[in-house]
């Protein structure tokens, strides 16, 4: 089908096949049968230059797929941080959550991408999101462990 062929382009970075596919009239914000775009598929599958493509091309760096992902959660759950750093270039809500009240900030913290946890705060990221369990990153951190991200996420001063 021509139209999953963008979708290919994207998770391959084949850039010339997404300029010509978006030329003759693609839509970059498509989205397939389970709701990703070509920009989630790029940033899923750690395709730098194919999501920079995408974003210039106007793909909205926020749509989300049907479960409320967005490429920033799977970038930071992957653990791109070029992606990442793309990406909040480009607006994309950081703070954004998905159909459990996941964040991008709560998966790094999860799957130990702490220089993701880093850079994410260092952007403003809010550490004080809770899912739909009422649980914070620094909660799921330290559901898995997550010594590092625990000390990141903490409170500056200690809680009175």
């Amino acid at each position: 089908m021509e139209e999953n062929k963008i979708f290919e382009a994207a998770r391959s970075g084949n850039i010339e096949q997404l300029n010509a596919l978006v030329n003759g009239g693609a839509d970059v914000n498509l989205q397939n049968e389970r709701g990703y775009t070509p920009l989630i598929i790029a940033c899923y599958n750690g395709q730098l230059g194919a999501a920079e493509w995408l974003l210039k091309a106007g793909a909205d760096p926020d749509l989300q797929d049907f479960g409320g992902n967005t490429a920033l959660m799977g970038s930071s759950f992957k653990g791109y941080a070029d992606i990442v750093e793309l990406l909040l270039s480009h607006g994309a809500d950081m703070n954004a959550q998905h159909g459990n009240g996941g964040t991008a900030l709560m998966f790094a913290s999860m799957f130990g991408r702490n220089h993701i946890v880093s850079l994410l705060l260092s952007k403003g990221a809010n550490k004080d999101v809770t899912d739909v369990r009422g649980l914070r990153a620094v909660d799921l951190a330290a559901q898995q462990g997550n010594v590092e991200a625990v000390m990141l996420l903490m409170p500056e001063e200690p809680i009175a």
